[in-house]
Formats: C-alpha cells, sequence, structure tokens
C-alpha cells in the first residue's frame, strides 16, 4: 500500500485531486496576485467538491429511518474489536463516571485501546463537553489547561509555545496528532508548528494528552504526545451548528453533518470558518479563515477502512512583544503610549511595506511589496487512509498521511529596548557625517517621507526599534505507519506490537528581515532620521521611508528529510492486577539540502545609510547533510492495589534529534537526550478521583538555541548553548464531587528544574547557571475548576470557574530578568435543553497583568538590565464570548 500511494503522490496525475492541489501550491508556485487568487478559488473548489458528496448522502438521511449507534468507537486503534470491546464495557459500568475519566477508554500511546485507570503513565482524556467547558482561547491554551503542560497562548490563535513538565524545550518534544499521526514529517515546522497545522472545532471528537511514558515509542522526537480525535459517522444522522461571538470582534461558525452513506460505510464532514479583529489593536482584522474535513469510513467483516480530506486555509496576526516600562525609568509604566491589554506595534502605516534587496550575486537590486495584515497565511491540503483489520488473532493497522501546503508569512518582531530620542539620534551623527559630510549640524526626526519634524518629548521621550519579518516556504510530506499486534501466552497474557514509520518531507524557505524606526505608540507610525546642516536643510537621511537597515537578516534553502523507525512496544500481564510495559524505538534519520550562502551589499543609495550594508544571496548554494539513528526506549510497571487504587512506576529515554532549520541555517546539529523517570498512584471513586504522578527528567547534554541581535547591523543569529538539566517534580490531577450540584476540578504542577553551567557550541562563550531555571519555566503552575449545576425551568445550566496561576519565571538563561507570577480568573456560565446549548464565557475577569515571555530575540543571554521584565508579551485583557450551539 505504501509504494502504490508513494506512487500517486510522485504521479499526480493518477489523483485529480492531488494534482488540482498541486498545480495550485506545486514546487514552482511564484505568489503573483493572480496566482494566489487562483489558490483561492481551487480552495473553494475543493470545499465545493466536498459538499457535493455530503448533500446528497444528507437527503438520503433524512429518509431514512435512523438506527442505533454502530457500536463502533469514535476513537482511532487498530484493534477495532478492543476498542469495542472497551466502549460497551465503559456505557455499562455500574459506577458513576466522573470528570478525570479514569474509566475512559483511550488509544494514545498504546498499541490498543484500554482504560485510563489500566495505564502505567500519566495520560488525560477530554470529551468536545469538556472543551467547551474549558472554552480555550486557543489550541496551545486548551494543552495548557491539562496537567504538566504549561502553556503561553498570548501569541494570538497559533504558533503558541507550550511545554510538558520535566522537558526544558519549546514545543520541539512536543508531537500533535491528528487521529494519531503528524499532519507535516515533523511537529515544529519551519513557522509552522503542531498547532498552526490543528485546530479543533466541532468536528473534534476529543483530545488525549500522553505525558512522558511510552510517548517516545510510539512518535519521533517525543516527550509528550497530544492526539485530537476526530467525529466518524455512523448509523444513526447527527448534524450541528456553532456560532461564536466576542467583544473583540469575532464572529465563527462551526458546523459537522453525520450519517450513512451506504450499507457499513459512513461520512462524517464538518470544519469552521472565523473572522477576527483581535484581542489587541492591529488596525486590521487578526484572524480570517478557516478549516473543512471529511472522513468516509467503511465497515469490513474483519475491520474498517477510512478515507479522509482536509483543505486548510488561515490566516493568523502573529502578536509579539511589546514595550511596557520605560527603560531610563524601569518604574515607569508606558501604557499611556500603548496600552498592556489592547496595545501592540502592529500598525496599518505597514499595510505597504517595500523590501530593498540586492538580487543575486549583487549585481542589481529588487523590490517587493508586503502586507503586515497578510499575517500566517497557512494553506494545505491533507489526505489519507486508515485501515484497521482483524486477521485471526492478528490485528493490523495502517495508516497513510500526504500534506501539501504553502505559507506565506509577514510580523513586525521585537529587537533592542525602546531608546532615548536624543540618545539614539546621537549614535548615528559620526556615520551620517562620513556619509553626508562634515556639514551635518544635528539629525532630527519626521514621519516617514515628509518634511514636518516629529518631536519624540511631546510624548515619551522613546523612540522604537521592530524587525518586519517576511517568509515564505512550501513544504510537502507523506508517512505512512504500518503497525501489527498479537495476543499470546507466556508465563501471564501478552499484547505485542510492532510497526514501521516511514516518512519523508521536505521544505523550501526564504526569510528577509528589514529593521524599522517607528513612533513608541500603539499602531505607531514609521520615523524617518534625517541629517541636517547649521541652516535646517536636509543633508540625507539615516532611515528610508521608515527603514533603519534593508535585508538585515536572509535566510533561505532547502530541506528533504527521510526517516525510518521501527518500534514495539509489549503489555505483559503476568498476573490479573498486574501489568508490565516494555517498548522499544529505533528511528533512522537523514536530511539533505542546502544553505543559500549570503554577503553583505551597499545599493549605491547616497542618500541614506539604510542600504550600505544589505545581505543578499551570492548565487552559491551550500550543500548540507545532517543524520542520526538514536533508539528510545521504556519501561513500566501497573498495579491495581484495589478496584478503586493502582500505582504505576515507569523509565524511559526520548531523543530530539536536528531538525530542517540545521540544514538551512548550519546551525549545530545537537542531539537532545531525555531521561525520564516517574512512578504514579491512581485512585478512582464516585465522590472523588486523583492522579499524582512524580518524576525526575535528566538532560545531559541539554542544548538550547538562543536568538541574539547586533545592534549595530540588526543581523539576528543562533547560537546554542550546551551543558546539563535536571528537573526534579510532582503532577497532581483531581476531580471531587462532594454534591450532586458541584464538582471541583483541577491540576497543578511544581517542578523546580535546575540547569547547570552552559557553554556555547562554538565554544566562545560561558554562561554561570548552575542551579538556575531554564528560560520561561515557572517551578509552579495549574489551575483550579469549581463548577456548580442547577436547574432552571427545564434548562439544565452549569456556573463556573477557572483560577489559572502562574509561578515566576526568567527571561534568560542566567535568571538575571524575572517574568514575575501571575494569576487569572476565568468565569462561565452555559444552559442546555435537548440539542439546543448557550455559552458565555469571560476571560481574565479581573484585568489581571502578566507577561508570558520576555523579548527573546536581545534577552536571552543576559536579560533586560532589569529585575523585572520591562519588555514582554502581556495577557489578553478581559474578554467576553458568547456561543450558541444547536446539534440534532
Amino acid at each position: 500500500m505504501l509504494s502504490a500511494w508513494s506512487c500517486a503522490w510522485r504521479c499526480p496525475s493518477r489523483l485529480p485531486t492531488l494534482q488540482l492541489f498541486n498545480d495550485a501550491l506545486g514546487d514552482n508556485v511564484k505568489h503573483t496576485p493572480t496566482q494566489r487568487a487562483r489558490n483561492s478559488q481551487i480552495t473553494n473548489a475543493l470545499a465545493a467538491a466536498a459538499l457535493f458528496i455530503v448533500l446528497p448522502a444528507r437527503a438520503e438521511d433524512a429518509r431514512s429511518n435512523a438506527g442505533p449507534a454502530d457500536g463502533v468507537t469514535q476513537a482511532k486503534s487498530s484493534d477495532p474489536a478492543a476498542v469495542a470491546e472497551a466502549s460497551t464495557r465503559d456505557a455499562n459500568r455500574t459506577s458513576a463516571d466522573n470528570r478525570l475519566s479514569l474509566d475512559r477508554t483511550v488509544v494514545t500511546g498504546t498499541g490498543v485501546a484500554r482504560r485510563k485507570f489500566d495505564m502505567s503513565y500519566a495520560v488525560s482524556s477530554i470529551s468536545s463537553s469538556d472543551i467547551d467547558k474549558l472554552g480555550p482561547l486557543n489550541t496551545a491554551d486548551l494543552i495548557g489547561q491539562m496537567p504538566g503542560v504549561q502553556a503561553e497562548a498570548t501569541g494570538g490563535e497559533a504558533q503558541n509555545i507550550y511545554r510538558v513538565r520535566g522537558i526544558p524545550n519549546e514545543s520541539n518534544f512536543f508531537t500533535l496528532q491528528e487521529d494519531g499521526m503528524l499532519v507535516y514529517g515533523e511537529n515544529d515546522g519551519f513557522f509552522f508548528k503542531g498547532d498552526v497545522m490543528i485546530r479543533p472545532d466541532l468536528m473534534t471528537q476529543s483530545v488525549e494528552v500522553v505525558r512522558g511514558g511510552p510517548a517516545p515509542i510510539f512518535a519521533d522526537n517525543a516527550a509528550a504526545i497530544v492526539n485530537l480525535i476526530t467525529r466518524q459517522g455512523g448509523e444513526a444522522a447527527e448534524r450541528g451548528t456553532r456560532l461564536t461571538l466576542g467583544d473583540t470582534g469575532l464572529y465563527r461558525f462551526d458546523g459537522f453533518a453525520s450519517g450513512k452513506l451506504a450499507d457499513r460505510m459512513y461520512y462524517a464532514f464538518g470544519g469552521f470558518y472565523r473572522k477576527h479583529r483581535g484581542y489587541r489593536d492591529n488596525g486590521f482584522p487578526s484572524d480570517t479563515g478557516g478549516q473543512v474535513r471529511l472522513n468516509i469510513r467503511h465497515r469490513l467483516d474483519q475491520g474498517e477502512a477510512r478515507f479522509f480530506a482536509k483543505v486548510f486555509d488561515d490566516r493568523n496576526v502573529f502578536l509579539l512583544p511589546i514595550p511596557v516600562a520605560d527603560p531610563r525609568n524601569p518604574s515607569k509604566s508606558l501604557n499611556p503610549y500603548i496600552d498592556y491589554f489592547k496595545g501592540t506595534l502592529n500598525s496599518p502605516y505597514l499595510r505597504n511595506v517595500q523590501m530593498l534587496y540586492p538580487t543575486e550575486g549583487g549585481a542589481g537590486k529588487a523590490t517587493e511589496g508586503r502586507d503586515l495584515s497578510n499575517g500566517r497565511h497557512l494553506r494545505y491540503f491533507n489526505t489519507g487512509v486508515d485501515l484497521s483489520l482483524d486477521l485471526g488473532g492478528w490485528r493490523l493497522g495502517e495508516q497513510l498521511r500526504l500534506t501539501q501546503g504553502h505559507l506565506d508569512f509577514d510580523a513586525l518582531y521585537s529587537t533592542v529596548n525602546p531608546a532615548d530620542g536624543n540618545a539614539f539620534a546621537a549614535s548615528f551623527l559620526n556615520a551620517s557625517r562620513t556619509v553626508f559630510g562634515p556639514g551635518v549640524s544635528r539629525l532630527g526626526y519626521t514621519f516617514a517621507g515628509q518634511t514636518a519634524s516629529y518631536d519624540p518629548y511631546a510624548a515619551s521621550g522613546l523612540v522604537a526599534q521592530a524587525g518586519y519579518r517576511a517568509i515564505w516556504n512550501d513544504f510537502s510530506s507523506v508517512s505512512n505507519d504500518l503497525r501489527v499486534t498479537r495476543d499470546f501466552e507466556l508465563a501471564g497474557k501478552h499484547r505485542l506490537t510492532a510497526g514501521l514509520l516511514l516518512s519523508r518531507y521536505k521544505s523550501t524557505m526564504n526569510m528577509r528581515f528589514q529593521d524599522l524606526l517607528l513612533e513608541l505608540a500603539g499602531k505607531p507610525r514609521p520615523l524617518d532620521l534625517v541629517a541636517y546642516d547649521a541652516g535646517g536643510n536636509a543633508l540625507g537621511r539615516v532611515t528610508d521611508n521608515g527603514v533603519l537597515r534593508y535585508s538585515s537578516t536572509l535566510t533561505g534553502g532547502e530541506s528533504t528529510v527521510t526517516q525510518t523507525s521501527v518500534y514495539f512496544a509489549d503489555t505483559w500481564k503476568p498476573a490479573e492486577q498486574t501489568t508490565l510495559d516494555f517498548g522499544a524505538r529505533r528511528s533512522g534519520y537523514k536530511g539533505d539540502g542546502f544553505s543559500k550562502l549570503t554577503a553583505r551589499y551597499d545599493l549605491g543609495n547616497g542618500t541614506t545609510l539604510a542600504d550600505n550594508s544589505t545581505l543578499g544571496f551570492t548565487g552559491v548554494n551550500a550543500p548540507r547533510s545532517i543524520d542520526g539513528h538514536p533508539t528510545s526506549w521504556t519501561v513500566g510497571v501497573n498495579q491495581e492495589i484495589t478496584r478503586a487504587m493502582g500505582v504505576y512506576a515507569r523509565a524511559s529515554v526520548a531523543y530530539r534529534l536536528p531538525g530542517e532549520i540545521n540544514v538551512y541555517t548550519f546551525a549545530a546539529p545537537t542531539t537532545t537526550r531525555a531521561r525520564q523517570y516517574e512512578a504514579g498512584l491512581k485512585y478512582s471513586t464516585q465522590p472523588f478521583s486523583a492522579f499524582a504522578t512524580v518524576f525526575l527528567s535528566q538532560f545531559k547534554p541539554f542544548a538550547t538555541t538562543v536568538a541574539e541581535i547586533d545592534p549595530a547591523t540588526g543581523t539576528i543569529t543562533n547560537q546554542v548553548f550546551i551543558g546539563n538539566v535536571k528537573s526534579p517534580g510532582v503532577e497532581l490531577e483531581f476531580s471531587w464531587r462532594p454534591l450532586a450540584s458541584f464538582t471541583l476540578d483541577g491540576s497543578a504542577t511544581y517542578a523546580p528544574a535546575k540547569s547547570g553551567n552552559m557553554v556555547s557550541a562554538a565554544g566562545n562563550q560561558s554562561l554561570t547557571t548552575e542551579g538556575k531555571l531554564p528560560i520561561r519555566q515557572p517551578k509552579a503552575w495549574g489551575n483550579i475548576r469549581p463548577a456548580f449545576n442547577f436547574a432552571v425551568a427545564d434548562w439544565q445550566a452549569s456556573a463556573y470557574a477557572r483560577f489559572n496561576f502562574t509561578g515566576r519565571r526568567y527571561v534568560d538563561l542566567q535568571n538575571t530578568t524575572a517574568l514575575p507570577a501571575y494569576q487569572t480568573l476565568a468565569l462561565g456560565a452555559s444552559a442546555s435543553k435537548g440539542g439546543t446549548a448557550v455559552q458565555l464565557m469571560v476571560e481574565n475577569a479581573t484585568n489581571a497583568k502578566g507577561l508570558t515571555e520576555g523579548n527573546p530575540r536581545a534577552d536571552a543571554v543576559a536579560g533586560q538590565g532589569t529585575a523585572d521584565a520591562i519588555y514582554g508579551r502581556p495577557l489578553f485583557g478581559r474578554n467576553v464570548r458568547l456561543t450558541m450551539t444547536q446539534e440534532w
């Protein structure tokens, strides 16, 4: 099957839908306005085609008599019989389930469906109704409500940061899956992380989160797995719609329809479309777009087969850190000039930015128009097939995924701290005299392209710098996971799973920065810094229409990664109450490609300094090859003490391999190894349930990459520091229902990680980090969620709250500048009657202040020169959302 589909991927004429998509987003896309319009037309055509498939089926469902559910679980597993058996058992259990749901069946991090209570690792499972009550702002916020996961959800809808307890890396030890597979071959793609590509909607049935445990056996580069499981059709026709409105200009529509197509054939179709002005005032909308998904499954005599397809087309504005205090006097807030909760350096004045750069080899110059409101515009098409068969004692699972897409990305990045207006101007006086002559008497400010003077001291007295970042990336991926499971007896009962993952993914990218000079204000106007003679005549400009430096950072290249992973896992029950788990994964990884070499060129405009040292491609491609062959392993034991109590223990080793960025940028190809040890207690009764885990993670060596900006040239480079990190801790998840009308749920994690001294990979710098916390990681975080249930007439109603807390963190490796601890309160109320539900959510009800990160382009090594951060990404202010759902 793999070879046949691989051929289809290489020969798209055999797959008309893929051919259509290849035509739109192929390797030779020029990205002209005409092409972009055509891409939009093709996206609409694909969505329309899916509708034509489904709508006739809906008419047929309306005429048919809806039968009972077909008994096939919504979860994906290579063992459909076991899933069905577990589902039936759960439905018939006599003990009442609770919010912790330790009786719920999960399929993530295991070769077969198993009950949470029987697992020898920490796993959370939440249903779609649980997601509704959490009311997350985005995918990262949803993940961050899980125990042991710390998230920073303030970057907008996508490309946020999430970490699992005990793992100091940002996101890249995480695997975000959809129905058990990655959408793209690497979770941490170049500016399209897992939370960019995977979004929950009404088609999402449930979410499962595995922390530690067997994650490195069932996924590569994983110390945690997040799996979003998709709704599938059954015998009964179902449909639903949802409208979400927010006081931040949010309008979102979700919908789905599912049911029966033919005998033993079922479909589910749905998605979302959303427009959003944004949590911060950019002067243009933050988010526009959505996704549509279709799956068709066919029940076989010995299993089932499923086909699915997804079209994704979405734009999200990226929200970066802002200055919050005056660097000349850190006790002075900048809130009068850039609002803490609503302000941003994004600006409608940047909707027609002209990027100037040398042509290849520096022979000439070229310009390109960019629009900041474009944001992160990601388009991709994802399709595949799943096959589950029970072959007389052998259970086979086959999952194939094909993805192709394109990313256009525009964002305004923070660079250095704001500067005093006079001091900043004085720093360019000598350079101006060198270029414009000794007659330069002074430097002054105007708004970009204008002649009237601008006085920074009429406002804050500060001027700001920022980096306009423009990126495009074409990417494609094909992966196939073949898995077999066999039960046998040998000194007890065994369930052995073995699998083979083959993956090949490719991307071609280009990234260019240019530095801007701005007034310090929300939605700022670009500034020019002008050289004047003693008579007030303009002799030249440091800037050029607001641009301080053209093409200050430049990266380009291509990467193709081929990966083969062989794995096995054995679940052994030597006794009825005892379960032993073993597993290993051997991965072969090879990346080939090139990085485009760069040089600096003077573009020859004698009236400005902005183009005196611009980066351009030389025309020479430097080949690059990386590889690795790590072996991950795990061993665990679970002991059921009583029907309500169990304990477990586990040890495992996970690896994070070099990625695509190591090919593009020649960054040092370091491999990070994580040793993880954990032990836990599970307790489950009707009024109270708890899942407590103690853990210890060790990294030696531990490699972390930090960005550094050269204040003179604006060039941003990545530097790798190598040391070690030890992270002990405890994680708790609980659910208590003392009354039928009241529930108290919560989770908390305490992880006082400690670093050892770190040395740069180049050997030119060492840092005193012994005993320090890793960057931006608190010792403690968690949430408490009380809920009251009551009836109003014949409506079932709930009122609930979510209190989140995050401890003190630091922006830098040496812990010199702190991000203070913060707490937030969310309030919600919902009411339902039949298939109708209404929900009101108030986020950050108290307008609590907090920073989730500092300024990582400038402060990761030495901090910001202050005890507390004066530059950072704040929490969103109070916002309200109303959701109305109708299912029938």
